[in-house]
């Protein structure tokens, strides 16, 4: 294990981070994460990279993670590398995005950085859906999943490493926005020539704020896309369609893990793993072998009694489920589940003595004062089912439009949400509710769909707090036909499409999940 100094004190030790001669190779990379170690090392995607860059033996791929601006692996200052590349998986993270250039002594825009600067990059959810309010700080963005193309990028990188950035025009998955040039989402088709860790960076320490979400658990990446189509879900509309990995290769990666971990646990990973056309085997496969299975959230219609009970087996506590609103709102978001199945699988959690966990989003178009009180109390139905209420956990986050998805041109309505906000919370006052703040809400609305002019608001929180009516006068407002900032980003699902669907928002009009129905022609698959 690798004893790492945080601040005064050393907190954390590491298994499996990798330790390179950095004379004996082509390329220093930072992979750096603009958010804590606690958050960063839970994700699946940033350990994909770190694992799979330094599989190259051209390349050292060394983290740097929030606050820190030097490298876990040597210490090195991150203005010393020769690329540093992002991952933008918050919009909030944007503020820390521009404190560690800042911080690193590495000019902010790119237009004034020269040779003497790393090439700087980003990748992530965020920076393939809209990439415009960093625009004028990164160098280049990555479009898509990143193990493809990052190795693409690098090889052209190292024929000629200069900060000429046409050489990387014509690869896809790539936006440059000097060129502003159009680009297409960049995929991996087959999960089963995805890259799978087999031996992943294992911490501990003593300090929560150093221990991972999925601490201790091999995390198992089982599918990635999502074929339900909720119209507010962004990953849902970027990475389809869905893949799946081979019940049998999860299975496989599993005991590889544990071979080289010691860790018998297993997190399943995937936008709707509990719809994992082969969950069953896989769950009674890693249980075979001796593995206890968990997963962060489970999708409701998907769930039976038996998964309940198999996770129960395995040491699982709490259940994470997103019921999102009331019947009729649960159709304009296209996310159409019974009241019935809910209510079902509540009850069978509560007979397991599970913990529950439950999402629900308010601003939902169409959404009337009387809806919200219906739904404070169908919350509190929820939470009386249990033995003890407090057992019963609600998120109540607004619904922020997103792009690439059919709420893509809803607006937010800061006062509406702001009232709802604190009647639920006067009216939830004895049960265990947590609101996100509104402002909170709007200001990741404005990152998400925002345009280029966002990043002067983003760059005065370095030295200045803005105003909430400095942020109120940049709130997108788009109509149907408008042109919105990240067209030149294609996702592969046509806007065509997307229309399609916000007209049947409006009319509380369902579009049944792909495995169900026939194609709709969204344009994702048409390769």
């Amino acid at each position: 294990m690798k004893e790492l100094k945080i601040k005064d004190d050393y907190m954390i030790f590491e298994k499996n981070s990798f330790q390179k001669n950095h004379k004996t190779i082509d390329i220093r990379f930072g992979l750096t994460y603009p958010n804590v170690y606690r958050t960063a090392m839970s994700s699946l995607g940033y350990n994909i990279l770190y694992n799979h860059l330094n599989d190259r033996q051209d390349t050292w791929c060394e983290r740097i993670i929030y606050p820190d601006i030097k490298t876990i692996e040597s210490n090195t200052p991150m203005r010393y590398l020769d690329i540093i590349s992002f991952t933008l998986q918050f919009e909030e993270d944007y503020f820390n995005v521009l404190e560690m250039l800042k911080n690193a002594e590495i000019p902010l825009k790119r237009e004034e950085r020269d040779e003497n600067h790393p090439l700087i990059i980003a990748g992530g959810p965020c920076a393939t859906a809209n990439p415009m309010p960093l625009s004028d700080y990164i160098d280049l963005f990555i479009i898509g999943e990143g193990e493809d193309v990052l190795d693409k990028f690098l090889d052209t990188y190292i024929k000629s490493p200069d900060k000429d950035l046409k050489k990387f025009l014509d690869i896809r998955g790539i936006y440059v926005p000097k060129y502003e040039n159009k680009t297409e989402i960049a995929l991996i088709d087959n999960m089963d020539c995805a890259y799978h860790i087999t031996e992943p960076v294992i911490s501990k320490s003593d300090d929560k704020d150093f221990q991972t979400i999925f601490n201790n658990t091999i995390m198992l990446n089982v599918s990635r896309g999502c074929m339900r189509g909720c119209r507010f879900c962004m990953a849902g509309y970027l990475y389809r369609p869905a893949r799946e990995t081979d019940c049998e290769k999860l299975i496989d990666i599993a005991m590889k893990n544990r071979e080289n971990t010691g860790l018998n646990k297993v997190t399943l990973i995937g936008a709707a793993v509990s719809d994992y056309s082969n969950l069953e085997n896989l769950i009674h496969g890693l249980e075979k072998e001796g593995f206890q299975i968990s997963t962060p959230s489970l999708r409701i219609e998907s769930i039976t009694k038996e998964t309940l009970e198999t996770l129960k087996r395995s040491g699982l506590k709490t259940i994470t489920l997103a019921p999102e609103s009331i019947t009729r709102l649960r159709k304009v978001i296209n996310k159409d589940i019974l009241d019935e199945t809910i209510f079902t699988v509540i009850k069978n959690a509560v007979d397991l003595d599970f913990k529950i966990k439950l999402y629900f989003l308010i601003g939902i178009p169409g959404e009337s004062k009387e809806d919200i009180e219906e739904l404070a109390e169908y919350m509190k139905k929820i939470a009386n089912m249990h033995y003890n209420i407090k057992n019963v956990k609600f998120s109540v986050n607004p619904l922020i439009p997103k792009p690439h998805t059919p709420m893509q041109w809803e607006p937010y309505d800061f006062k509406d949400i702001k009232n709802k906000t604190r009647y639920l919370k006067k009216e939830m006052k004895k049960y265990n509710i947590k609101c996100e703040s509104p402002k909170k809400s709007m200001i990741q609305y404005i990152l998400s769909c925002g345009n280029r002019d966002v990043g002067a608001i983003i760059e005065k929180s370095l030295t200045k707090t803005p105003t909430l009516k400095e942020w109120k006068e940049i709130l997108p407002n788009y109509n149907i036909d408008d042109e919105l900032p990240w067209d030149n980003i294609n996702v592969s699902v046509e806007k065509r499409f997307l229309k399609i669907e916000h007209s049947r928002l409006n009319n509380l009009k369902q579009t049944p999940w792909c495995a169900t129905s026939e194609c709709y022609n969204c344009g994702a698959c048409e390769k």
